[in-house]
């Protein structure tokens, strides 16, 4: 039998014109929102569409990305509709205009806070997912997603931000929603669904995340993206299941480093006291050696 989008009835197509008109409304941060059925990379599509002078705003969707990419450059697949797929266009380094019903305006982000984008994404992210699905989900530095599987923390989402022209970021944010056990692509990742959720209706949960990186977003801008004033250090910390925690930092080079995460610094930046000291990690993967107490 030939398969179709609606072959799989615990995999219904998002429902495009319905998230269209609940997420871009006038006093919404999202000016556009497009859903597509497949793609190699949501990230790649955004930026080339940027590069045509999309606006600030423009969300693309896939129901199934064929060469998703992670941070380290990793693969990310799932199979069609049982996830979350997508990316937002932000331009930070352009004043931002008032909005209709809310956003007021405000000035360009300086250039060396827009590290915290992907540390921002995180956060909202993995508080709209608590929210609307009913599954505790932490952060792994810098934004893997976390929940909890038998009683093991599983990644079930990343988020990848790139740069794109002089004022612009990508951020592509990949969720899995429904997965089944047989389905994952390698034994420590996860699904919300395999976490308990609620429900696994991406619509809502689409929704609930947008809205939820709309208002951090606005509110790190309005702070002139200063996190500790816009209070996005202090909630990424104390959703941060890496702080606390004996780890590995593998670096750039080949370099290691193993110590406690004590903090994340006012770059985004994680902090890890060694025998020789406190250093910052900047880039790199971190390994958590020791479970959560």
């Amino acid at each position: 039998m030939t398969s179709s989008r609606w072959s799989d009835l615990d995999r219904p197509p998002l429902n495009e014109a319905a998230l269209r008109r609940a997420v871009v409304t006038p006093d919404s941060l999202w000016t556009a929102l497009d859903v597509v059925e497949a793609t190699g990379s949501t990230n790649s599509d955004l930026a080339a569409r940027a590069a045509a002078g999309a606006a600030e705003g423009a969300v693309l969707v896939a129901e199934e990305q064929t060469a998703g990419r992670g941070r380290l450059d990793r693969r990310w697949s799932a199979p069609a509709r049982s996830g979350l797929f997508f990316s937002v266009l932000l331009r930070p380094g352009d004043p931002a205009p008032a909005r209709a019903g809310g956003g007021a305006p405000s000035d360009a982000v300086p250039v060396h806070r827009w590290g915290w984008l992907p540390l921002l994404a995180g956060v909202a992210t993995a508080t709209a997912l608590s929210r609307a699905a009913g599954v505790d989900t932490a952060l792994k530095w810098p934004n893997d997603l976390l929940v909890t599987v038998d009683g093991e923390e599983r990644k079930a989402g990343g988020i990848l931000a790139e740069r794109t022209g002089r004022t612009g970021v990508v951020i592509g944010i990949g969720v899995n929603v429904s997965l089944r056990a047989a389905e994952l692509p390698v034994p420590a990742a996860a699904s919300l669904a395999l976490a308990g959720a609620q429900g696994t209706d991406r619509d809502p949960l689409l929704r609930a995340v947008l809205r939820s990186l709309a208002d951090w977003y606005d509110a790190w801008r309005a702070a002139g993206g200063d996190p500790a004033a816009s209070r996005l250090q202090q909630t990424y910390a104390a959703g941060c299941a890496t702080l606390g925690r004996q780890v590995r930092a593998e670096l750039p080079g080949g370099r290691e480093l193993s110590g406690t995460a004590v903090n994340v610094d006012g770059d985004g930046r994680l902090v890890i006291a060694s025998p020789d000291g406190e250093h910052a990690v900047g880039a790199g993967d971190v390994v958590h050696l020791r479970p959560a107490r």
